[in-house]
């Protein structure tokens, strides 16, 4: 019965109201959220024209008053009371509750002017840690690959056929289709070009030079990168947080023998021959591009190609392949032996070690295309 008699009190409160008389504003009636909720978009914007600059406010008339609708008349004030506030104590009561929460809540905030000075620190340092965690684990796989020199019995075969396997016998097929499509778009824009000069058999230069040479490695390295290289990561990482690679360590097992190393050396194999695979299949992709808009059959193309390309383009393909591998397996094992004990972590280190190790690739291939600026380039 109380409550069935205080719901009808409610329902006969009359309605929030507000009028401005000069520099004063009247409130008045249930200034509750169940009052204001049904007009509460009306009631914010007669909030913001009407009381922009009144000087006096009287809430005398004001039958209920809530939290709610203490906080909208608060926002209205912009944190600072009128100069004259006509209030009952315990409409004050309600304003100084409401205030108190906001100083708890929302803290003051100062501005911090060493705040460029102290994130540059802790860019610096956490860069600095990177570099001391990644020289770690690259002497550790060092260590390791001597002792196996030394103790061959030791070596994680299945560790390694199961890296070699996913690393580059499920990379094939994706990797063919990605290289055969970019021979063609890459045969189709040059036909364009020289079909004006007349000097369509130039294609195959263009082609067997750009994609032996510099395209098949580093599209190859990408897509390993992407797809290798975030798997790893992430496998390190969910052991990390189900505490697997502890275990390891309780039981005298060191990580980089089964974790580390047998994906470097995976990616160290198989990443010449996938470079040798795309390439063939982005050279196959310009093949079919060549014979449909420059009438340039196969037979011809594979005849000119080993004439026009010399042998030392292809090794240098290969060994920016196996050099690659190897970089991509590591920073992904760094990234992946860092990730906390969290998904977040996890997260945050697969996506970074992809970035780095796509950036590391480029940069490793501009290192490659100074030392041999002068070898297997064709002096006619």
């Amino acid at each position: 019965m109380k409550r069935h008699a205080r719901a009808q009190a409610l329902l006969k409160a009359p309605p929030p109201s507000l009028q401005r008389q000069g520099q004063r504003v009247v409130l008045a009636g249930d200034w509750s959220l169940f009052a204001l909720r049904p007009r509460l978009l009306w009631t914010r914007a007669q909030l913001r024209l009407q009381g922009r600059g009144a000087e006096e406010w009287d809430l005398t008339g004001v039958s209920r008053l809530d939290a709610f609708g203490a906080l909208l008349v608060l926002r209205c004030w912009a944190g600072r009371e009128p100069a004259t506030l006509v209030i009952d104590e315990r409409q004050r009561a309600a304003f100084e509750r409401i205030r108190a929460s906001a100083a708890a809540v929302l803290p003051t905030v100062r501005r911090d002017w060493l705040l460029p000075v102290r994130w540059l620190g802790q860019t610096l340092c956490s860069a600095g840690s990177h570099v001391r965690d990644f020289a770690d684990m690259l002497g550790m796989v060092v260590l390791e690959a001597m002792r196996f020199a030394i103790e061959p019995r030791s070596i994680p075969f299945k560790e390694f056929s199961a890296a070699l396997y996913k690393a580059g016998m499920q990379a094939l097929p994706i990797s063919a289709l990605v290289g055969f499509l970019i021979g063609v778009v890459l045969s189709y824009l040059s036909a364009l070009q020289l079909r004006n000069f007349g000097a369509e058999a130039l294609i195959i230069n263009i082609l067997g030079i750009g994609i032996i040479r510099e395209l098949g490695p580093v599209l190859v390295s990408i897509l390993v990168a992407g797809r290798s290289g975030s798997a790893i990561t992430a496998q390190l990482g969910v052991m990390r947080v189900t505490e697997e690679i502890d275990a390891l360590s309780a039981m005298g097992v060191s990580r980089y023998q089964r974790l580390v190393w047998p994906k470097v050396l995976a990616l160290a194999i198989a990443m010449p021959l996938l470079v040798a695979w795309t390439s063939a299949a982005a050279l196959a992709g310009g093949m079919v591009c060549a014979d449909v808009l420059l009438d340039i059959e196969w037979a011809y193309f594979a005849s000119a190609l080993p004439n026009v390309v010399p042998i030392q383009n292809l090794y240098i393909g290969l060994a920016k392949g196996g050099a690659f591998g190897v970089t991509i397996a590591l920073i992904a094992c760094h990234f992946g032996l860092r990730v906390k004990p969290n998904t977040e972590s996890l997260s945050a280190n697969t996506t970074a070690s992809v970035v780095t190790a796509i950036t590391a690739v480029i940069l490793l291939d501009a290192i490659f295309a100074m030392l041999t600026r002068g070898i297997g380039v064709p002096l006619r």
